[in-house]
């Protein structure tokens, strides 16, 4: 019979490929060196999801977490912190943001309640005591519609924000407006700025109709590279 591995006989290997006598390339790699592969199995998994290949998600969810482990283990070589310590940490934070099942809340009925309190207890934990505060957190190393969505639905909650969806419109055919009359003159306009400003009331938009517009315009390029090979044949 084939040989199943615990998840501490996985922490051990982890380890031995980082010991003195483990693997040449597993001892040299850092957080740093190790960005790129953690981004990359988190998209190859999200791919996984969206084909709904279940085989392949099973491996890619094992390549996601030999990242994790990774990255845990080189904090502990230097007594930064341990696997242990990040389990405990996330286990800690979701038994905080589910008082509705862990504590005595029972106002949370629904997932938009869920959601609401989610949201609440994030920045009594964060300390954010102001939507600005909040925006400066998401980070930067987002895809940019991505990060641009959240930090819009923050600001969304601060009473600076009027939501005008006909409004987006309206300013979104004045760029284009701009653009297509620039294109006919010698006028000299920042057009990664303009472009800069229409994806960004995509994303506007996107937050309105409570669309991922990181996934819409994935399914978009799809449609479109179809399209290309029907072309093409």
């Amino acid at each position: 019979m084939e040989k199943k591995y615990t998840y501490e006989e996985f922490l051990e290997i982890i380890a031995q490929l980082r010991s003195e006598n483990g693997c040449p390339w597993d001892k040299e790699q850092t957080h740093e060196s190790l960005k790129a592969c953690l981004l990359e199995e988190s998209y190859e998994l999200v791919d996984a999801i969206q084909n709904k290949d279940i085989t392949n998600m099973r491996e890619e969810l094992g390549d996601v977490l030999l990242q994790v482990v990774m990255h845990a283990q080189i904090a502990k070589e230097a007594n930064e912190f341990t696997m242990e310590d990040v389990v405990n940490d996330i286990a800690s934070k979701m038994v905080y943001r589910h008082p509705h099942v862990f504590g005595e809340m029972k106002d949370v009925n629904t997932a938009e309640d869920v959601l609401v309190n989610w949201e609440k207890l994030k920045q009594e934990e964060k300390n954010e005591e102001t939507p600005l505060e909040a925006m400066e957190r998401v980070a930067k190393a987002l895809p940019a519609l991505t990060r641009g969505q959240k930090v819009y639905r923050k600001a969304k909650k601060s009473k600076l924000i009027n939501e005008d969806v006909l409004g987006t419109i309206s300013a979104m055919r004045k760029r284009l407006e701009t653009l297509e009359n620039t294109l006919q003159t010698t006028e000299n306009v920042q057009f990664d700025e303009e472009i800069g400003n229409l994806l960004l009331d995509i994303v506007k938009l996107s937050t309105f109709f409570n669309i991922n517009a990181e996934f819409a315009l994935t399914k978009s390029v799809e449609k479109f590279i179809n399209r290309f090979r029907y072309i093409e044949n």
